[in-house]
């Protein structure tokens, strides 16, 4: 890791070599489309260059350029610190993680807080959905890693928020299709405009595929729409919905290592006997509103409301169906304020939120694929009320500070109506404190360095509260939440005009972890807690505008996760061993080239090193390299726009797996992604 710290600090020098001069004030950095304005950070619209953190912004044209529109993981690939995995199992979602954090999730998206235009798609409990996301209507998407994640809350081991599109100025239709290998179909609409003070966007889309493996068909329709009312010049009302329909999505399974060799295509062990699948159905709004007062002063408010239904059919016959029926919702206030001290510009935010989940949870047994008997029932409830503080504060043009501070209170409650087997309600509540603070040193205008140090907070999820280890009914209120302490140190600098460099070191120890534990039967995941886990790593990307119509761009991610101090259920030793799930390093490289108006085409390469699938390290994912190829067309002309796409996947037919279920029952680790593939779409859009 020395000889990346050596090379990145080489880049720094070069950099302040070839541009001495001093800005005059931190909130310029140089004139480039490298950089890019970020709110996550600070809630505040400021130049991701000038911030004491690692955070990255993906484009639309990132998002969206010859892409499927269908999956997150599109596009997070290049980021650094991000794996995120498509397990081609559209019954579980992706697997996401960031430095680490997430890496554990057999199902969702748990250690990383999603947000969709300033409304949480992240249960209160600490798990979201990324399969609600609109991509046809997304602006841009911020990740965020390290201790500043901290400032959203409960299981903020990062921070993904994407922001979508306003509608335009002239009424306009967008119409999309997609056909590709394994039976992939996708069509959308979109539509948009301005009437007076009202603007208004909406979305539809249906996804299906028959999937690489066996026994993995399914069917999505997702929707969105929002309205944006601009009251007066200071006011702006803005209502935002999302919809996730997928019925009867079938669920693969894991493959062991002998079935993966055997036939990667195959459904796992009991996955046709006991026809494991999931259905949801998701409906969220929201409300918000923005109001100025004056230059320095502003004020949002927030409301949102859902309803999430989930039945999951599992392979065990004991509480094989699980029945979710989820009323959430929640509110929000934050308020800003822009000032001086001695005459250096600092901006003051503080805030409130409360989330509030309710669930009836009930269980019947599996016979073969139909619902029995009732065997679990139960009220459950979480909820959390946060209150939050952050300060940007340039006390000389050199020097900018940031500061923050979240204190959460999350509270579960258990009810069970199923008495025949004891009464097994219960409650807990977890409260603590977290603080973060970063400084950034503005060495010259191409250069800048920063350190920052927190405190995050991760409280187990209903999910994982549902087993206990020891085989005994009831909730696992044993398990404790875990606290993770972050140190970060890193470099920004623009070694050219139209490259940029980014790097980014960073340690982490994390007490009372939540890991997976022993896993009786598929879908009966149990989780406990390792004293002590550490994580060092680092993190580099380089953006570079080239000549002739050339783009460059590269990530790349070392790190070292592993147990300090852990001994497990069954009392083995594991103090050493490296963190399943987690990748030691990955590389992302894309060239893309624009020879004229109209025509782009990229080539991108992904390495992924191994992956450890359990505790014991016993067994492990191949380290495996993927190219992927895309070409785009555009013609324009007389109010319509066409485009058109085709792009291969896995160029060279690579066989791997996509991404592990860390400590599977059965040994049954393995999902394997799909080789070869073959995408075409086109889309047309009129503008009134």
């Amino acid at each position: 890791m020395r000889r990346y710290l050596a090379a990145a600090l080489l880049c720094t020098a070069y950099a302040h070599a070839q541009q001495p001069k001093l800005a005059t004030s931190l909130a310029t950095a140089p004139a480039t489309g490298l950089d890019s304005v970020v709110v996550t950070a600070t809630r505040v619209e400021q130049s991701s260059f000038d911030l004491p953190v690692s955070i990255d912004s993906l484009n639309a044209e990132q998002i969206r350029g010859q892409q499927p529109h269908v999956n997150l993981s599109e596009s997070l690939a290049r980021i650094p610190g991000v794996v995120a995995q498509n397990r081609q199992n559209y019954a579980q979602d992706l697997q996401i993680s960031s430095r680490g954090f997430g890496a554990r999730s057999t199902f969702g998206i748990r250690g990383i807080r999603l947000i969709a235009d300033g409304i949480p798609a992240t249960m209160p409990d600490g798990q979201g959905q990324a399969a609600t996301f609109d991509l046809d209507t997304a602006r841009r998407i911020e990740v965020l890693r390290g201790p500043f994640s901290a400032i959203y809350g409960n299981a903020s081991g990062g921070v993904i928020q994407i922001f979508s599109e306003d509608g335009p100025k002239t009424p306009t239709v967008e119409a999309g299709l997609l056909g590709g290998s394994y039976g992939a179909t996708r069509t959308n609409l979109k539509f948009g405009g301005q009437d007076g003070g009202l603007n208004y966007l909406g979305s539809a889309a249906r996804f299906s595929a028959d999937g690489y493996r066996g026994h993995s068909a399914v069917t999505r329709d997702t929707g969105g729409a929002k309205l944006g009312w601009s009251i007066d010049e200071d006011t702006r009302l803005t209502l935002l919905a999302n919809s996730l329909r997928q019925a009867e999505t079938q669920d693969p399974l894991g493959l062991t290592r002998a079935q993966m060799l055997a036939d990667p295509r195959q459904a796992g062990s009991g996955s046709v006997q006991f026809n494991t699948r999931k259905s949801i159905s998701h409906l969220q709004g929201g409300l918000k509103l923005e109001r100025r007062f004056g230059l320095d002063d502003n004020l949002t408010l927030m409301g949102y409301s859902g309803q999430r239904k989930i039945i999951q059919y599992q392979a065990i016959a004991a509480s094989g169906v699980v029945d979710l029926d989820r009323g959430f919702y929640g509110l929000g206030a934050r308020w800003t304020h822009r000032t001086k001290i001695n005459a250096m510009p600092l901006n003051f935010t503080a805030g409130v939120d409360y989330d509030n989940q309710v669930e009836r949870r009930r269980g019947f047994s599996n016979n073969n694929g139909v619902a029995g008997s009732l065997v679990r029932d139960e009220d459950d409830r979480v909820h959390n009320i946060d209150q939050y503080a952050q300060l940007e504060w340039l006390p000389t043009e050199r020097w900018s500070v940031s500061a923050g501070l979240r204190h959460n209170r999350v509270a579960f409650d258990s009810r069970d109506h199923f008495l025949s087997n004891s009464d097994d309600s219960g409650s807990a509540a977890f409260e603590k404190t977290n603080p973060m603070a970063g400084v950034l040193y503005h060495l010259s205008d191409a250069v800048n360095l920063y350190a920052n140090a927190g405190q995050s907070f991760e409280t187990p999820t209903f999910a994982e509260l549902a087993y206990r280890p020891d085989g005994v009914v009831g909730l696992n209120f044993a398990l404790k939440p875990s606290v993770s302490r972050s140190l970060e140190t890193g470099i920004k600098a623009f070694v050219t005009p139209n490259t940029r460099f980014n790097a980014a070191l960073f340690r982490i120890r994390a007490r009372d972890e939540i890991v997976t534990g022993p896993t009786p039967s598929p879908g009966r995941n149990t989780f406990m807690n390792a004293d002590l886990t550490a994580r060092d790593g680092l993190e580099l990307s380089v953006d570079s505008d080239l000549e002739r119509g050339f783009k460059a761009y590269a990530s790349y991610t070392l790190i070292s996760a592993r147990f300090v101090n852990y001994i497990n259920f069954s009392g083995a030793n594991l103090t050493g061993k490296v963190i399943p799930g987690v990748p030691r390093s990955t590389l992302y490289v894309e060239l893309s080239w624009r020879p004229w108006t109209g025509l782009v085409t990229t080539l991108d390469v992904r390495r992924v090193s191994a992956i450890s699938v359990n505790d014991a390290n016993s067994d492990a994912a191949e380290a495996y390299t993927l190219a992927n190829w895309r070409i785009g067309f555009e013609q324009a002309g007389g109010g319509w726009r066409l485009q058109e796409f085709l792009r291969i996947d896995n160029l060279f037919d690579r066989a791997y797996s996509g991404s592990v279920i860390v400590n599977a029952s059965g040994s049954s680790y393995f999902e394997p992604a799909q080789r070869r593939g073959l995408t075409a779409g086109m889309s047309a859009r009129l503008t009134f």
